[in-house]
């Protein structure tokens, strides 16, 4: 159930609308809203209690309010009252800041601004605005609302969990010898585990308790020598309980990290990462997310948000969720060195069908004179294609030897040929040639799957059409941050949580599309303006097949009522 709201119906004052320019950004924001699926809207709908304000009237107002660089919900709350733009979208609503942030942080939401994406990006092709023939992937590190010294590392939990394993078996093994608490049974006998702990505090307390007994059955000379037998085993209860209670820490946390190495006490999903802007020049790390965002025109089309800190890892997953949610993958995909990989490439080329334009790590280099001209570069050694051999810079043979393969801590393999030389021994540039420990001979491992795709990215940037495309990486996705950032203000979360901040970025994101593309359509009448404003001073209702006509006189716009009449299509008659 929902409070009634329509955008058709006459309500007063009725020149709130009037009031707006013709190229308003609020015009933009309707269109978008209203363009999505009222299916999309339903998922809101209750049918018990207070009636919820409409979804589309509150996509509207936060949206028009991030286009204005709004983020906190209490200004959002004071622009719907003082805004004429804002009490338009409204439509003479008031909802409270509590509203707004449950509206934001709602797990519906994520789908709404995903569908708001995809119809902007129709928009946009019917606009002519875009080609859809490529998209530019890039990211940036967007700062977490973390304080940046609440940091939890793995390695040094890591480090703690296993010193706590070393001392708690030793006391385990102490309490045995000392026949203070009975053997229990392990499930590993190299760790106690978080139940173990337990009940060997369980067994530590019955002992206590029995020492306890005695003591009250006793005179006083015995119960002075049973108090100090009792001290140790209380002395050892302390100790377990401390480790039971910093094992279940431990266990939460690498519950936590999953395959991060870090996170932040205050923020749980953010990762501590190196941030651009680092003043004092220290690699100081600050609790963030990675952000990326696929454009086309300098628009944002899709976006994620990842752990990341790197941006290597996260083009796969980012594909996948474009094809997912967004849109089909364009014929072109282009990025910069940070996403050139072996996996990357062969997963684009080979499973999606497209063509990735990005380069690798040493694409600059290797087209430079030095590099070209080394005489210790692998690449510049004469290779005999028959005999599959290399023939090294003092004529020494470098025949193949043996297949082998590297695999990587997230699973994925790479296959060598290892070419290795016949004898290094006596040759004057060794030293120079390699740094293999006397005895050895210099080694040569050569990849053909990664060659192959180096070959094959070499051929796509040389080329006219191609290379012009990845000419336009710089000005389509870089400005888009810079929108985003510093034309915005949007430099750091103001809500905690991967799926809170996974709507904020949406939210800014997307007013960043508004924000252009108004500006670039101001010359051009907004749809629903020409269809509900005629000449600024008329508006024109049907209700049960009657029209009803309101007018505003306005003494700069005079205007007759006869060619007012005609304009509208009523008739008119002589008397």
């Amino acid at each position: 159930m929902f409070k009634h709201y329509t955008m058709n119906q006459v309500i007063l004052p009725l020149d709130l609308e009037i009031k707006l320019p013709k190229n308003d950004i609020a015009f933009t924001v309707h269109e978008l809203v209203e363009s999505i699926p009222e299916e999309a809207f339903g998922q809101y709908a209750r049918q018990t209690g207070c009636p919820a304000y409409h979804p589309k009237m509150m996509m509207k107002i936060i949206l028009c309010a991030y286009t204005q660089s709004v983020f906190s919900g209490r200004k959002i709350e004071a622009l719907v009252k003082d805004s004429i733009r804002m009490m338009w979208l409204a439509q003479g609503y008031e909802p409270s800041y509590r509203s707004i942030n449950r509206f934001r942080s709602n797990e519906h939401t994520e789908e709404l601004l995903r569908q708001c994406f995809v119809q902007f990006r129709c928009t946009l092709i019917e606009e002519k605005e875009i080609d859809a023939e490529a998209i530019f992937i890039d990211g940036t590190k967007v700062e977490a609302n973390a304080n940046k010294f609440t940091f939890v590392w793995r390695r040094s939990t890591e480090r703690y969990s296993a010193n706590l394993v070393e001392k708690s078996n030793r006391a385990y093994e102490e309490l045995l010898e000392k026949e203070i608490v009975p053997a229990i049974e392990r499930e590993n006998p190299e760790e106690l585990s978080a139940d173990e702990l337990e009940t060997i505090v369980e067994k530590l307390d019955e002992t206590i308790d029995a020492y306890t007994k005695r003591m009250e059955a006793s005179d006083v000379d015995k119960r002075k020598a049973l108090r100090s037998e009792r001290k140790e085993p209380k002395k050892h209860r302390k100790q377990f309980n401390d480790w039971l209670t910093r094992k279940q820490k431990y266990a939460k946390d690498m519950e936590i990290f999953a395959e991060r190495n870090s996170y932040s006490k205050t923020d749980y999903d953010a990762t501590f990462m190196r941030m651009k802007d680092d003043y004092m020049r220290n690699g100081q790390l600050k609790a963030g997310y990675n952000l990326q965002v696929a454009t086309e025109g300098q628009y944002a089309l899709a976006y994620d948000i990842y752990p990341n800190p790197t941006d290597t890892r996260t083009l796969i997953p980012f594909l996948d969720t474009i094809e997912e949610k967004y849109f089909t993958l364009p014929t072109y995909v282009v990025a910069d060195t940070g996403y050139g990989s072996e996996q990357n490439y062969d997963d684009i080329i080979n499973n999606r069908h497209r063509v990735p334009l990005i380069t690798y790590g040493q694409y600059r280099k290797e087209k430079k004179k030095k590099y070209k001209e080394d005489p210790f570069n692998p690449a510049n050694w004469s290779y005999d294609k028959t005999n599959d051999r290399y023939t090294c810079l003092n004529g020494q043979l470098m025949p193949y030897q043996y297949d082998t393969y590297r695999t990587d801590r997230y699973g994925f393999r790479r296959n060598f040929k290892v070419y290795e030389s016949v004898s290094c021994d006596g040759c004057p540039l060794r030293d120079l040639c390699t740094k293999a420990k006397e005895g050895n001979n210099r080694k040569l491992f050569y990849n053909k799957k990664w060659e192959t795709h180096k070959t094959y990215i070499r051929e796509k940037l040389s080329n006219e059409e191609t290379g012009e495309i990845y000419g336009k990486r710089k000005i389509d996705v870089e400005p888009f941050f810079g929108f985003l950032k510093a034309n915005l203000g949007l430099t750091r979360m103001s809500v905690r949580g991967k799926s809170q901040v996974h709507n904020e970025i949406g939210f800014a994101l997307m007013a960043v599309n508004l924000r252009k593309f108004t500006a670039i359509n101001k010359e051009k009448h907004n749809n629903f303006h020409l269809k509900t404003r005629k000449s600024g001073v008329v508006y024109k209702k049907h209700v049960n097949h009657t029209t009803f006509i309101y007018l505003r006189l306005v003494m700069s716009q005079p205007l007759s009522l006869i060619s007012l009449f005609n304009c509208l299509g009523v008739g008119t008659c002589d008397c």
